[in-house]
């Protein structure tokens, strides 16, 4: 191979390579903004979403559905699941180390309990109880005192459940002697109980009683004689979302939140 021809030979790569560049930073650009473009386009539609779990005594089943959907409407990065039973059992959860992020229970009593897992508690809401008969109240009952009657298959929450203690509070201060049918587990057993026939009467909270209108009956018990149950939230020290969950406390406290509650037969805190 001659020099001269090396020498053309090398000055057309050089050339070649110079046309080249540019033709390869700009296919680079093109290529650049289609990705970043379709980069951002799967991160906007894969935001990430929070999950919550919140305990909840069972008397507030029906509310917070309500309320935890107008939370989710409000706040769309967080989906908020709810697990119900009897505080005591959902206390009872917290201590165990279940996974979850606030806990709402009946009473201040139960929440007492679990201070040591969980944040300062706030009320939220305030209930009363009343008796829940059997549709058209067939057994006449009007008063506390009706309870005491042998012949009727009364229905109770056990000691230990916020509104078992409530119930047998309000009967120590009246003297009236109930031998229950059963003891429950939770207020929405002893609803249960009622709707189906099984017990002639149970006494439940005002608001559980209003769930079923056209299965049970509510008696009034006079103020005088009642017991005022308290609903504090507080956030758990486990959580994985603290500021989150503390956003959905602190929103239970709300005016919007207030006006489902209070709507559902709550009363104010």
């Amino acid at each position: 191979m001659s020099l001269a021809f090396s020498r053309r030979r090398g000055a057309a790569a050089v050339v070649t390579a110079a046309l080249l560049v540019p033709l390869a930073a700009c296919g680079s650009g093109d290529d650049s903004g289609k990705d970043t473009g379709s980069a951002s386009t799967a991160t906007a539609s894969a935001a990430p979403q929070v999950a919550l779990t919140v305990l909840a005594a069972s008397s507030l089943t029906d509310v917070f559905k309500t309320a935890g959907a107008a939370y989710q409407k409000e706040h769309p990065g967080t989906k908020v699941t709810f697990s119900f039973a009897g505080s005591q059992d959902l206390a009872a959860q917290v201590k165990q180390g279940a996974p979850a992020d606030a806990l709402v229970t009946a009473d201040t009593r139960t929440m007492d309990g679990v201070k040591s897992e969980a944040g300062t508690p706030v009320v939220i809401a305030k209930n009363r109880l009343v008796i829940a008969t059997e549709e058209g109240n067939p057994d006449k009952i009007t008063r506390l005192e009706d309870l005491a009657d042998s012949r009727l298959k009364v229905v109770l929450a056990a000691p230990e459940v916020p509104v078992g203690r409530y119930s047998e509070q309000v009967l120590d201060a009246q003297k009236i002697k109930v031998k229950p049918v059963s003891q429950e587990a939770d207020v929405r057993s002893v609803l249960s109980k009622v709707e189906l026939g099984e017990a002639d009467a149970g006494i439940v909270y005002k608001t559980d009683a209003a769930t079923a209108t056209d299965k049970v009956d509510a008696v009034d018990i006079p103020d005088a004689q009642n017991a005022v149950a308290q609903y504090p939230a507080a956030t758990l020290k486990g959580s994985q979302h603290k500021n989150e969950a503390a956003a959905f406390v602190a929103w239970l406290s709300s005016p919007e939140a207030q006006k489902i509650l209070q709507a559902a037969g709550f009363q104010k805190p």
